[in-house]
């Protein structure tokens, strides 16, 4: 029999990340997420690097940005469209959905 362990990190929405807790748990550099947040991927809190501060969704978003460029070969400003367009798609399901629960 095969066994899987799995691991992962557990956020609420208001938990907060440093500019290097990001970096370890998307296992990168922080250059890179620097450029994430040039690119508008992300949304840091704070002025400058050693303050930034990112929420858990930010964590989402980077890790699918992540995704993107390794799977797919997106450029960043790719990776910025195509989340963009990801977010909206799943706030008009969200609009849907309650639009036909409000219905019933």
């Amino acid at each position: 029999m095969n066994e899987k362990t799995l691991s992962g990190i557990l956020l609420d929405e208001q938990t907060e990340l440093s500019l290097i807790d990001l970096c370890h748990a998307c296992s990168s550099h922080a250059e890179w997420i620097i450029e994430l947040v040039e690119e508008g991927v992300l949304e840091p809190i704070g002025q400058n690097h050693s303050q930034w501060r990112f929420s858990a969704i930010s964590l989402k978003r980077a890790r699918a940005a992540m995704r993107l460029q390794r799977d797919l070969g997106i450029n960043l400003a790719g990776v910025a469209l195509a989340l963009d367009l990801l977010d909206e798609i799943e706030a008009l399901r969200a609009r849907l959905c309650k639009a036909r629960t409000d219905s019933d």
